[in-house]
């Protein structure tokens, strides 16, 4: 049997060592924009600052309407949030939700998330969400998802 070059077999075992550790890099980095942007930004906190941060600005949720896709681009959404919190009636805490990454499948530069929102042990939203990476990092781009039918929350 002939043996391996120990320069080749280094550079091997370096070159599956960078794949499963630049794998692990874009994994915290993907939870960490859903995390800040979406559970954060997005519900919790309502910090539409980190929304415009993790969202990319062609970002929208996608939605059915009998045979029609429904669109909702970011901005009307952030606004939607901008517009709740300076309601005098609003309480912020009421608006907390219990936010759970189901699953997380990423390809190179292309992610996929099953999220799951709930209030009070109740399930609310199914969502899916589509990431891809950019030169300034991982960027939420679309939504599709599936409300629950409302129970008392």
């Amino acid at each position: 049997m002939k043996k391996m070059n120990p320069i080749i077999t280094g550079l091997v075992f370096l070159a599956i060592l960078s794949t499963f550790a630049f794998g692990a890099d874009d994994r915290t980095d993907v939870e960490n924009v859903i995390k800040s942007s979406y559970f954060n930004g997005a519900f919790n906190d309502l910090d539409t600052e980190s929304m415009r941060k993790g969202f990319h600005p062609d970002f929208a949720i996608f939605s059915a309407k009998g045979n029609e896709i429904s669109r909702y681009p970011i901005d009307v959404w952030i606004k939607g949030i901008e517009q709740r919190k300076q309601n005098p009636d609003f309480d912020k805490s009421q608006a907390r939700m219990d936010c759970k990454i189901a699953r997380l499948d990423i390809t190179a530069g292309c992610a996929a998330a099953k999220i799951e929102i709930s209030k009070n042990g109740k399930m609310i939203y199914t969502d899916y969400l589509s990431l891809l990476k950019f030169g300034n990092g991982w960027k939420i781009v679309a939504k599709v998802y599936h409300a629950h039918p409302r129970q008392d929350r």
